[in-house]
């Protein structure tokens, strides 16, 4: 209590759902020198508000991911109603960032520890022609891919692993423990627009967390398994190694996007 009498009122806590083209961008993660969907998002909200804001986002993309639907909180004594924040943010906001949603949340609402699950999707065309819509949203190959092989090669990652095979070197995770809850591979057969012109397939993953370059890791190397110049049992063999250099390629990140972030444990896709 100050010297006033009277305790300071607790901060307002708003929660963003966002999503993002990430082309162009450095990643999530505000850098020096580096154009970052934080950054560029946090400038807004300074604009708005006049205070120097520090929006949580759920977890880091990288650079050239894109998100669905990110989730960032930040603290605010501003009075602007949510609505305010969201016509606000999206008239200031370059064209590639959206909020989709502002509401109020607990005033200990985290959006980084409190999320349970994250959903990652990565999309992959087989096309013999440019496909100029998907150049930067998808990965391109001209090779087709065995679906088969690609699904058999899946089961093995379902549950609680080490999966230090699939982290980034260099990263600084404590621990490769991970659960996934469900992964899946699936032909996209009807809705896609822009129309891709060839194959267009989905590799979907929801998990408890993942390891840096994690789904990009697992997804190139289920690529190789598609394209025959694995077989599909090394996905087993990988994940048992703990070994990053028997894992092959990265996929490349334009591909990748953050699809959903879960916090209610009754929304987990389980599918063991």
């Amino acid at each position: 209590m100050g010297s006033s009498g009277r305790s300071r009122l607790p901060l307002r806590n708003i929660k963003l759902t966002i999503q993002y083209n990430g082309t162009r961008y450095h990643g999530w993660q505000r850098q020096v020198g580096q154009i970052s969907i934080q950054g560029v998002i946090e400038a807004a909200l300074e604009k708005m508000t006049g205070e120097q804001v520090c929006l949580i986002g759920s977890g880091r993309t990288d650079t050239g991911v894109h998100a669905l639907a990110q989730v960032a909180n930040f603290h605010t004594d501003s009075k602007i109603p949510l609505e305010g924040f969201l016509k606000g943010l999206n008239s200031l906001l370059p064209e590639d960032i959206g909020i989709l949603a502002t509401s109020e949340a607990s005033p200990d609402f985290h959006s980084t520890r409190d999320s349970i699950c994250k959903i990652y999707c990565y999309h992959i065309l087989v096309s013999d022609t440019r496909s100029p819509f998907w150049n930067e949203r998808a990965w391109l190959l001209n090779r087709s891919l065995d679906l088969s092989s690609m699904e058999t090669a899946l089961p093995p990652l379902i549950g609680t692993h080490d999966f230090s095979a699939f982290k980034a070197s260099g990263s600084n995770a404590k621990t490769g423990i991970r659960t996934i809850y469900s992964c899946e591979i699936k032909p996209m057969t009807r809705g896609i627009f822009p129309p891709s012109g060839g194959l267009h397939y989905m590799f979907t993953i929801a998990a408890d967390g993942f390891l840096r370059y994690m789904v990009r890791n697992i997804a190139g190397l289920l690529v190789q398994i598609g394209l025959g110049k694995r077989p599909h049992e090394d996905m087993a063999d990988v994940l048992a190694s703990k070994d990053r250099s028997s894992a092959g390629p990265t996929a490349p990140p334009q591909g990748l996007y953050l699809k959903r972030v879960l916090y209610d444990e009754s929304e987990i896709p389980f599918n063991y």
